[in-house]
């Protein structure tokens, strides 16, 4: 069953007996030219209306891929947010082990001595330790590596 769609009264073709192209009634050819003009008005606000409409889509279409973009985007600054987020939490241990660091260095009583005290003073134990030897050792390895395949 093929659809067909029902048109308005004043588009509808009219049936035509085909004796006679032309009526003899003035009043019926001026009724018909203006019928015409309606249609092809009617026609031109349509063309408008579905050029109106494709812009419309185009930026619509445009302004879904921004919001994709702006989507990926804030993902990101979530992500970055939550690191920093960690980094600062950890601020906190980080300044108490230093503060318990310095604490333990010994503090000069007078001015006149603090001068020849401070290159006799101890340092600090140290906070962090790093197995350097290793990360030498690795490099060393790297390069014969690629000396030996080069």
């Amino acid at each position: 069953m093929s659809y067909r769609p029902t048109l308005p009264s004043h588009i509808r073709p009219r049936p035509s007996s085909g004796l006679g192209l032309r009526n003899s009634n003035p009043s019926t050819s001026a009724n018909t030219n203006t019928q015409a003009s309606a249609l092809q008005s009617r026609i031109a606000e349509k063309k408008v209306e579905l050029e109106s409409l494709r812009q419309l889509r185009d930026l619509s279409a445009g302004l879904a891929g921004q919001m994709q973009q702006l989507e990926e985007k804030l993902a990101t600054l979530g992500t970055g947010t939550e690191a920093v987020a960690a980094v600062m939490g950890n601020w906190n241990q980080v300044l108490r082990a230093v503060f318990m660091a310095s604490a333990k260095i010994p503090k000069p009583s007078n001015d006149g001595e603090e001068v020849e005290e401070a290159e006799t003073m101890p340092l600090p134990q140290t906070l962090v330790r790093i197995p350097i030897q290793q990360a030498e050792a690795m490099q060393k390895e790297a390069e014969a590596a690629q000396t030996a395949g080069g």
